[in-house]
């Protein structure tokens, strides 16, 4: 009997797993993330799951991590300073796909070099001149990107060489991420790749040392992207891989929890919720390449729809509309329950004094608070005297920012992460009704009986009492989550608009059923899988409002932890076969071109070095056994009513369970 250890660090909580054999759950906890050191809040985690099951550290054989590290930082503009050596473009080709504003001021040598689409030299490379230049940067690493370098890459090699012998850095080429062509796009995925190593690097090394100190001494695989497990040595290598590996992890704990081919998972957390497509048992990849932020990069990754729609959200008040209405989102803020379950004392003194008034105050149930440990960089001297102001405490935001001034000030700190705000959320309308109870169920309810003597424009309040208000919030989530699922199901099928499908009138009402001349029926055609802290409570309504069944799966709180554990090592490799003008077929090997007199020998060819360097990767990344499946996909044209052979592609996949680590263990209690 193996026992797993599976681990997610998302945007609130860390989660760990302990499983067996990939069979049963044995135990699961929680810890707050700390995002200023996210391996504190794995050893956290790591130690509650232990202590709760009674498995000795020694036992485990396996352990797993999928973070929101990768795509965090790429979202907030985080990263170190890094070089791009950019050979054979011109300084147009910086401005195509979005790399300028990814290089944000980072150095850039634009040499000449590179081959065209055949694999031909175009100009000879100065690797002196690249050496000379690279060692005169003060940077963390370096990205590499060649002209047409997937088709040949021995000039990205070469000078791969030259700036390692010349600076002893870290550096990433654009052909070892990717085998497609779109040479910009190619140079932002390793400009971005490189940024992410120092990282990367900080958190799997400070994880790694958490789980040794708790007696962890297994290797530690990291869940990339598309859902598939690699090694720590490779994410340390390619941590661009593991943008969007916590979102990707639940979609495969939701496919080991209900064993379903075909579903929508849907995953709701304290900021966002994160929506992708099951289908044939498999994760839909996203064919355009993961997007994070506003950079599309040529990394594979799980199709994922992210709102801005969380327990966690901010709740606001239409009041000046005529009907006052509820929306949620995008910023998440502190649930009024959780700080008062932090700091009692002041949170309900302050809800009982604003209680007291007669009318209803700008800044009722409106905390700030100070996240410790943050580098503050420089600040407007305004915003640092609030920062000062607000102090090491929490406090009730109406005594710290009472301008409109300092609301700017406030707005900037929050931007910065040094500062959080409180206040009402679906969380705390969950506490209110009774479907959630996890911290402080009356310091809810003051808040939300705050928020409901609001009035809309026509001056009627927004609610009664605090239930009458938590009723309207939960019924914001629940339409807003409805019509997230409309929008991912709508994007699945290849809709032009998406959005505009899933807010359709005509589609709403036929999801209600009403009465009337004219009948319409609508419905979700499609199982939801529900996951996440409060599914339980979210999903049930939401299965209601869209006609659909829903699956709230035992365990689903933690199904990104249970994901990273029983994910499977895949390792996919392309290559490419083109015609010369001679007739002689050409496989674009990974050295170098090589030409063949026919088209089966450059197949045979291009597929057998495919064969090894998806082993060796899958091998690499920790496989037991090793599976390869290849498939040749050739592209012909029609030239006088015959069939001409313009391209094949090859494509090998390599698959395999982790290698467990051999332990005698002990009983489980």
């Amino acid at each position: 009997m193996a026992i797993l250890l599976g681990v997610d660090t998302g945007g609130t909580y860390t989660d760990a797993v302990l499983m067996r054999d990939e069979e049963a759950v044995i135990a699961s906890a929680k810890a707050l993330t700390t995002r200023q050191d996210l391996a504190l809040g794995v050893g956290a985690a790591v130690r509650r799951v232990l202590d709760v099951s009674g498995v000795a550290p020694c036992d485990i054989a396996l352990a797993s991590l999928s973070t929101t590290l990768a795509t965090n930082a790429l979202v907030e503009g985080q990263g170190a300073r890094v070089a791009l050596v950019y050979i054979g473009f011109s300084e147009r080709d910086l401005d195509a796909q979005g790399l300028g504003d990814a290089l944000n001021g980072d150095p850039v040598l634009l040499t000449a070099g590179g081959h065209s689409h055949s694999g031909a030299e175009v100009a000879a490379l100065d690797l002196d001149a690249i050496a000379a230049w690279a060692a005169a940067q003060d940077v963390s690493a370096f990205a590499i990107a060649a002209q047409f370098g997937t088709r040949n890459p021995s000039h990205e090699l070469a000078a791969r060489d030259a700036v390692r012998l010349a600076t002893s850095k870290p550096v990433t080429c654009s052909h070892e991420l990717s085998a497609k062509l779109g040479g910009p796009k190619r140079a932002l995925t390793a400009v971005l790749n490189a940024r992410l190593i120092g990282l990367t690097h900080r958190l799997i090394g400070r994880a790694q040392t958490a789980l040794q100190d708790l007696g962890i001494a297994t290797p530690l695989m990291v869940v990339r992207g598309d859902g598939a497990l690699m090694s720590a040595a490779q994410a340390l290598e390619r941590p661009i891989e593991t943008i969007l590996s916590g979102p990707a992890a639940s979609i495969v704990g939701a496919r080991w929890l209900t064993r379903t081919d075909l579903a929508l998972v849907s995953d709701i957390g304290g900021t966002t919720t994160d929506i992708a497509l099951l289908r044939n048992g498999r994760p839909v990849i996203d064919p355009d390449g993961a997007r994070v932020g506003p950079h599309r990069t040529m990394v594979e990754a799980v199709a994922m729809h992210t709102h801005g729609l969380g327990g966690d959200s901010e709740v606001h008040l239409n009041l000046g509309g005529l009907v006052g209405t509820v929306s949620l989102g995008p910023k998440r803020v502190l649930p009024i329950a959780l700080i008062a379950h932090d700091a009692p004392d002041l949170v309900h003194r302050t809800l009982d004094m604003q209680l007291a008034r007669v009318t209803a105050g700008k800044f009722d149930a409106r905390f700030v608070r100070r996240v410790a440990d943050q580098e503050r960089g420089p600040l407007p001297a305004r915003a640092t005297d609030l920062l000062t102001r607000i102090g090491d405490d929490l406090q009730p935001l109406g005594t710290v920012a009472p301008s409109r001034l300092e609301l700017q000030s406030l707005r900037l700190l929050v931007s910065r992460g040094l500062v959080q705000i409180a206040g009402a959320t679906p969380t705390d309308a969950l506490h209110v009704s009774g479907q959630f109870a996890r911290w402080d169920r009356s310091a809810s309810e003051k808040a939300l009986a705050l928020v409901a003597r609001h009035c809309d424009g026509a001056g009627k309040r927004y609610a009664t009492d605090a239930a009458e208000m938590a009723a309207r919030i939960i019924d914001a989530l629940t339409h807003a989550t409805g019509v997230a699922l409309l929008e991912a199901a709508f994007a699945a099928e290849g809709a032009l608009d998406p959005a505009a499908m899933a807010n359709d009138a005509l589609l709403h009402r036929g999801l209600r059923g009403g009465e009337g001349l004219v009948r319409i029926d609508a419905a979700l055609d499609v199982p939801v899988v529900g996951l996440g802290a409060s599914a339980q409570a979210v999903y049930p309504a939401v299965g209601d409002f869209l006609n659909c069944e829903t699956v709230l799966p035992d365990h689903g709180d933690v199904a990104n932890a249970i994901g990273a554990v029983t994910g499977r090592i895949r390792m996919v490799r392309e290559g490419l076969v083109t015609v010369m003008t001679d007739g002689h077929f050409r496989a674009h090997l990974h050295d170098a071109p090589q030409d063949f007199d026919t088209l089966e020998a450059a197949m045979n060819a291009m597929e057998a070095q495919l064969r090894r360097d998806a082993q060796e990767q899958a091998e690499a990344a920790g496989a037991q056994t090793v599976h390869l499946q290849a498939a040749r996909d050739i592209s012909q044209a029609q030239v006088e009513n015959k069939a001409v052979f313009v391209e094949a592609r090859i494509i090998v996949e390599a698959t395999g369970r982790p290698r467990i680590a051999a332990h005698d263990t002990r009983t489980v209690v």
